[in-house]
């Protein structure tokens, strides 16, 4: 029960400080290779280190909503069920991850977070070519 309290107490002043603060939304520094496989993992991050366990996160691939976070639940897309995990652990400290098993997709992934009326964006292009997924990195920001 104790530890329950406190988790609480620190997510309320996550959300207020999140709030309080402006974030951006960054990929990974540069271009990265990954082995093909049976998955994929899209990585963004907030800046500065914000917990986004209380924002909403939306991952898209082109129109479709592949994975939704909203009020600390995660709802999968339709046609990826089964497919796509948030790595709801990691939200804390600001990490936003999300794997996709059985990638094979030439796509652009765009990952959005909302806090109120602020949205930032980030962009990864997944191209798979010969032996490896290229990931390449796009930032927007919106308000």
């Amino acid at each position: 029960m104790v530890r329950e309290t406190k988790e609480r107490s620190r997510d309320k002043q996550s959300d207020e400080v999140a709030k309080r603060e402006h974030f951006t939304l960054t990929g990974p520094c540069g271009d990265g290779e990954y082995q093909p496989g049976p998955a994929v993992t899209l990585t963004c991050h907030l800046s500065p280190e914000l917990s986004a366990v209380n924002l909403g996160i939306r991952w898209f691939k082109g129109m479709d909503c592949v994975c939704l976070y909203k009020n600390r639940q995660v709802t999968e897309g339709r046609g990826f069920e089964g497919r796509v995990s948030l790595f709801t652990q990691k939200l804390q400290r600001g990490n936003i991850f999300l794997q996709i098993n059985d990638c094979s997709d030439r796509e652009d992934y765009l990952c959005q977070v909302t806090n109120g009326d602020t949205a930032e964006e980030c962009t990864i292009g997944v191209n798979d070519i010969e032996k490896y997924i290229i990931i390449i990195i796009r930032s927007q920001n919106k308000r």
